[in-house]
């Protein structure tokens, strides 16, 4: 019998397409690897002789016992030679190491090598003590060389055997890379792994997609699945839901589905994420129909939608200027008993505000407050935005008030907004203050709202005040468009204010604006004119 999910796919996708399975870009994790890798180097360290040998044995017997006020009497005798052979000595106790570790640390960084790092990396991620190592290890590259990367993976290599490690410890240092969205230092070090035969677990491979995925790189992760494929790391439902994201991220939804078609294959059951990152990309899409037969679909494959899925499905009806049917999901939602959160709030009354419908909004705010749902800035920005939409501008103003009460700080959009109310009502002057208001509380505005003041002025053949704002754009490195410039110039000469236009001209011409929006023989003209 054919699977529902078998069944939805031919929906999208009627020609044959070849799944991951049987893709050679995407090729299952299957078999052994491959075992002609290189032997790990060995560096031994020299014995300790003499004063050395005493000093490093007299130094582990107070560390040992704890005594560290004895230590303290020998710390003007340490060198970065006898701090590695304290730690070697005492590196079965990881919580003694890390102690010492850190005494050394803080009494003086530099008795610290690269290889006394090294080390305590080995003791921590042996003993499974990643956060602590990961600790150490951000602490080195952020205040590190360049070079540290390189430098720093030659240390923990050559220290490996000497240590009696575990693989874990360059897994450790992918992680971070990772975590550090260091993607080209991860990579590096995911190759450099794989020429001495180690391999991070998938659960790290995770951790690198995540972080790529969160920067919008999704070619990049899908070509690191295809690497993780080719050296047998078998994915599981995490790595599988990050490649449909992946994928929904660049719009190649049938691709996504695919996938999610051969987790059947691969032995893997799709849980809620799966299902929301399909519906994510179709609402995205405004693929509706689609998103909502995946929605009635999860109930039949024992995945129940949450609160994440209804989100996405009201956006994107309410994207799509669709109210009454994200009403309708809304409603089914709290049958459901999802209890709706601020995103859900947020996006109904975006919708109705950006549809005008200020009343809806109105309404569903109160219901959030009844509901004891708490507003955000996105929350009082939407509806701000809807009644200055309307020309209300009285009631905008008093929620700008209230946000005072509720402890939270208007943005760019609050301000943004309110000057699109005040240029609706053409008070050019109004909606300027509002913008200078808006630059003393950190905020930048952006190209939008430079037009519309610029539009506003125009309208209001104030061309002098339209200039004022367009040297403005230019001091933030933004250009308007032709026709803008165009009615200001031409508004300036209808005006008889010839030394602006003759200004404006000369910042066109600095611009290489000039010769396919000006007249130059005409701004000439004003120049003549302007000296006689």
């Amino acid at each position: 019998m054919t699977s529902p999910f078998r069944r939805f796919s031919t929906l999208i996708a009627s020609d044959s397409k070849q799944s991951i399975s049987s893709n050679p870009k995407f090729p299952l994790n299957l078999g052994r690897r491959n075992r002609n890798v290189i032997p790990i180097p060995h560096r031994t360290i020299p014995h300790l002789k003499g004063q050395d040998l005493d000093f490093v044995n007299v130094a582990y017997s107070h560390v040992i016992h704890s005594d560290w006020n004895k230590l303290h009497l020998l710390a003007t005798h340490l060198t970065p030679c006898r701090v590695k052979h304290v730690l070697l000595k005492i590196r079965k106790d990881y919580v003694l190491s890390l102690e010492f570790f850190n005494w050394v640390k803080t009494l003086n960084p530099n008795f610290h090598t690269l290889e006394s790092h090294s080390i305590i990396l080995h003791i921590l991620t042996k003993n499974r003590k990643f956060k602590s190592a990961e600790s150490i290890l951000r602490s080195l590259l952020i205040l590190g060389s360049v070079d540290m990367p390189d430098r720093l993976f030659e240390a923990v290599l050559y220290s490996y055997r000497m240590c009696d490690s575990s693989p874990r410890v360059f897994d450790s240092l992918f992680k971070t890379y990772a975590h550090m969205k260091k993607f080209r230092n991860a990579s590096d070090t995911f190759s450099q792994m794989k020429v001495y035969g180690f391999f991070p677990p998938v659960e790290s491979c995770n951790a690198y997609l995540s972080s790529l995925l969160d920067l919008r790189r999704a070619d990049i992760a899908l070509a690191f699945y295809k690497e993780m494929g080719r050296c047998r790391i078998s994915a599981n439902v995490y790595t599988l839901n990050m490649v449909m994201h992946a994928f929904c991220q660049l719009g190649k939804l049938e691709k996504a589905v695919n996938v999610m078609r051969d987790m059947e294959t691969m032995g893997i059951t799709p849980n809620v994420a799966s299902f929301n990152t399909l519906i994510a990309g179709h609402c995205h899409r405004g693929l509706l129909n689609l998103a909502m037969k995946l929605k009635n679909m999860m109930g039949r494959n024992g995945v129940e939608p949450n609160v994440v899925t209804y989100n996405s499905l009201i956006y994107g009806f309410c994207k799509e200027g669709k109210l009454q049917e994200a009403n309708k999901v809304f409603s089914e939602m709290k049958v459901m008993k999802v209890a709706p959160n601020t995103i859900t709030y947020n996006t109904l009354i975006n919708g109705y505000s950006q549809a005008s419908n200020t009343d809806m909004a109105g309404k569903v705010y109160e219901e959030m407050s009844q509901n004891g749902v708490k507003a955000d800035i996105l929350t009082y920005n939407a509806l701000i935005l809807g009644l200055c939409k309307e020309g209300k501008i009285k009631k905008a103003s008093c929620l700008v008030k209230e946000l005072d009460k509720k402890n939270l700080v208007p943005n760019a959009s609050t301000f943004s907004a309110l000057i699109s109310g005040q240029c609706i009502k053409k008070n050019s002057d109004r909606a300027f203050q509002l913008y200078k208001s808006m630059v003393r509380s950190g905020c930048h505005p952006n190209e939008q709202t430079f037009n519309m003041l610029i539009s506003t002025f125009c309208e209001n053949d104030d061309f002098e005040g339209a200039l004022y704002v367009l040297t403005e754009m230019f001091r933030r490195c933004m250009t308007p468009g032709s026709e803008a410039l165009s009615e200001i110039y031409n508004g300036l000469c209808r005006c008889r204010k010839d030394h602006l236009a003759i200004k404006l001209c000369g910042e066109m011409e600095a611009i290489n604006l000039m010769p396919t929006i000006f007249d130059k023989a005409k701004c000439s003209n004003l120049e003549t004119r302007e000296r006689g």
